[in-house]
């Protein structure tokens, strides 16, 4: 398909898009049972196409090191497809994540569309009702700067903000490469932005109840801090949550209430205010 048509069909989603927002707004406001309006609400946060997103840098520090690759790829919820992606480079001088992503800093400076794959990101994005992202943190705060366009959108971590089931038996903050050999993804390679899109996107094919999965993952977070003792911290860690990060000396997690509640230690709110 050629770039215009990708556009139009493109734009032609978002249209469909907001005539469904519109209809599901009139359903709200109708007279129904509270359940009913519960149920409404739920399909009202479900993303119908979700732009599933990676990033490849030379270093963590996105003020001083430089996002070299983008991957990215459309899809689409209730039917589970795949219904565009791209990669892209951008140019750097040097890549001191070379030995992890194997992105020689060269070839990043040969001729390529850079602008028109800009151009086609950002239509992308805005065909997306949320961005997806493993590790959604580290990703974003890549953009809105230099090159990559900002990205006002919601952004779901398939790290953090998914509870994957129990029964696939993944640790709280999966990689990767164990959630797609969990749902039997086979894994090739690693460390390239669009082929780790990939992989979300097959867990997402076989994933029977992603609609649910993506409702949770959008519910509020709040910060909690686990009170417990050291002996105790491997409870904390099975958890997700992690030391000395959002406060330091303290074991802490954003999650929702819903999730907070199963929960097997006591903790407590921090208002990230104070």
């Amino acid at each position: 398909m050629k770039d215009s048509q990708q556009l139009n069909f493109l734009n032609g989603t978002i249209k469909e898009s907001s005539t469904r927002e519109n209809k599901a707004k009139g359903l709200k406001d109708s007279s129904r049972s509270k359940n009913e309006q519960h149920e409404i609400l739920n399909l009202q946060q479900l993303p119908m196409n979700v732009l599933i997103l990676d990033t490849e840098t030379t270093g963590l520090d996105n003020e001083n090191d430089d996002c070299l690759e983008v991957g990215s790829i459309l899809f689409n919820v209730a039917t589970r497809s795949v219904l565009a992606q791209q990669s892209f480079l951008l140019p750097v001088e040097k890549n001191n994540a070379e030995k992890i992503n194997n992105i020689p800093a060269e070839i990043t400076r040969l001729p390529q569309p850079l602008s028109e794959a800009i151009r086609y990101f950002e239509s992308l994005v805005q065909a997306s009702d949320a961005i997806v992202a493993h590790n959604a943190e580290f990703d974003k705060k890549w953009f809105g700067l230099k090159k990559l366009p900002e990205i006002e959108k919601k952004w779901i971590c398939s790290m953090d903000d998914i509870s994957w089931p129990d029964d696939r038996q993944l640790k709280s903050r999966p990689s990767v490469r164990d959630l797609a050999l969990a749902y039997g993804v086979p894994v090739w390679s690693a460390h390239r932005a669009l082929t780790d899109c990939i992989y979300i996107a097959e867990v997402f094919k076989r994933c029977s109840e992603l609609e649910n999965l993506l409702i949770g993952a959008l519910e509020p977070k709040v910060l909690l801090r686990a009170d417990i003792s050291y002996e105790q911290r491997y409870l904390a860690k099975n958890a997700g949550f992690r030391w000395n990060d959002a406060i330091k000396g303290a074991w802490s997690r954003k999650m929702s209430r819903r999730d907070a509640r199963k929960l097997e230690f006591p903790f407590h709110e921090i208002d990230v205010h104070d």
